[in-house]
């Protein structure tokens, strides 16, 4: 970490080590290490980190799901308190201390972020000319009635963002061929 803040921007060498300093106070047996090319604390799992940038620093929580409330300002982003470019862009340090201390506590507990849930998958809206044009071919439907939710997905995407009605019919013709012959809609780039 020392080669790390010792190498970044000068505005940001204080502001990285003020909450190295809140971190180390809070937990004097955090380990310090990279991950991902930038600074993580460590102790019974990772509890925080910290990024500087060209213009900015980042520091964020892993588990900040549960340390901070939906109605908080906490961001989802990188880091929880936006862009900081000064030790003024972070709470005062009480607050901060607090954070970490209920990040150590979580870790300490063994306690998860609960996985979120799936995205469910819009209905696909097949357009009426590709209907039309599968029930007319058997092989072609049978493919398509066996594709997954992402292969229709792509031949449909691929019909309907044609801009041109030529080119849409165009489209229409090769996908109905493609499929015809088992294709999938990026089958050139299948290693078979």
């Amino acid at each position: 970490m020392d080669a790390y803040i010792a190498r970044s921007e000068e505005f940001t060498k204080p502001i990285l080590n003020h909450i190295r300093k809140l971190v180390h106070k809070a937990c004097p047996e955090v380990e310090e290490t990279l991950k991902w090319t930038f600074p993580h604390f460590m102790h019974k799992g990772i509890l925080c980190s910290v990024a500087a940038f060209k213009n900015h620093c980042s520091f964020g929580f892993w588990k900040r799901r549960l340390i901070f409330d939906k109605k908080s300002s906490a961001g989802e982003g990188m880091g929880q308190f936006g862009r900081i470019t000064s030790i003024s862009d972070l709470p005062a340090k009480n607050i901060l201390l607090g954070y970490i201390k209920e990040a150590i506590r979580l870790n300490e507990e063994g306690i998860k972020v609960p996985k979120a849930r799936p995205k469910r998958k819009k209905p696909l809206a097949i357009p009426d000319s590709l209907k039309a044009a599968l029930r007319k071919n058997k092989k072609a439907l049978a493919t398509f009635e066996n594709f997954s939710y992402t292969h229709k997905k792509e031949y449909v995407d691929w019909i309907r963002e044609a801009k041109r009605e030529a080119t849409r019919d165009q489209r229409l013709v090769t996908a109905i061929q493609w499929m015809a012959e088992g294709k999938s809609r990026h089958w050139k780039y299948l290693n078979c």
